[in-house]
């Protein structure tokens, strides 16, 4: 469980037991797109709210099976501004409801699994534990049921426009991050800084054994351009989010 996960089911459950006692929240901290003019701290609020036990257990099954690995890849302070992003993006395109009352974190989940099949296309997903589909293909699968039952109009009290929402806003979310990352110029540092110390030589020994054949391309990119860095400009080039990132795909899998 990482951290951030970790605090993002604890606020949900939180809520969720306040608002059984305390329902008045659910109008006070809840998302009415028209609204948001006099009440604007609801584009956040109103995806730590459920409408019931089914609606939270399900959300929050996915952000623990799917939130994990998608934090260690993007690192704890990314991946929150990535999650709470993506939650934003579905309270924005609900718009195209103007009246509705919407709670839950469907967007800010669905943007999460978007992430997970971004970076583990391949990997399979085990419906009900039984029925194997490949990360890829579910996330197809969402965006189409989210964008058909958002155009037709079904009235079957799910917000699909705030599911579609999270998920435009993750896939943008992710283009930017990765751009930047690569684009990033990073100050030559100084000689003393790229004398390897005896941990750091260690460190090295272990980066440049990755099985790269193994990574997805989008990882085995990234190890390829950090291994280039360090050649270029030593280890303490790295920010601590890069030295994290290869020592995760230096692990045995």
């Amino acid at each position: 469980m990482t951290p951030w996960v970790r605090r993002l089911l604890l606020a949900n459950v939180v809520m969720f037991v306040l608002i059984q006692g305390m329902p008045g929240l659910v109008q006070g901290l809840g998302l009415i797109p028209l609204a948001v003019l006099y009440r604007p701290w609801t584009l956040l609020t109103y995806m730590f709210l459920h409408g019931g036990f089914a609606h939270i257990l399900f959300n929050m099954l996915m952000l623990f099976f799917f939130g994990p690995r998608l934090e260690e890849r993007l690192g704890p302070r990314t991946f929150i501004w990535f999650y709470l992003a993506c939650g934003v993006g579905g309270a924005l395109l609900s718009f195209m409801t103007p009246y509705a009352l919407i709670v839950g974190a469907s967007g800010a989940i669905y943007g999460v699994v978007l992430g997970f099949a971004r970076y583990w296309p391949r990997e399979d997903i085990y419906i009900w534990g039984i029925l194997p589909i490949q990360a890829r293909m579910l996330a197809i699968f969402m965006v189409a049921v989210s964008l058909f039952a958002g155009v037709t109009g079904a009235r079957d009290g799910i917000a699909h426009f705030a599911h579609l929402g999270g998920l435009v806003a993750g896939w943008v979310f992710l283009r930017s991050w990765e751009k930047r990352r690569k684009q990033r110029v990073v100050r030559r540092p100084s000689a003393r800084s790229r004398m390897p110390g005896i941990r750091d030589a260690e460190a090295i020994q272990n980066w440049e054994a990755i099985p790269r054949e193994r990574l997805h391309e989008i990882n085995r990119e990234e190890v390829d351009y950090l291994l280039t860095k360090v050649k270029k400009m030593g280890v303490g080039s790295l920010t601590a989010e890069q030295r994290a990132f290869l020592d995760r795909m230096a692990k045995p899998r």
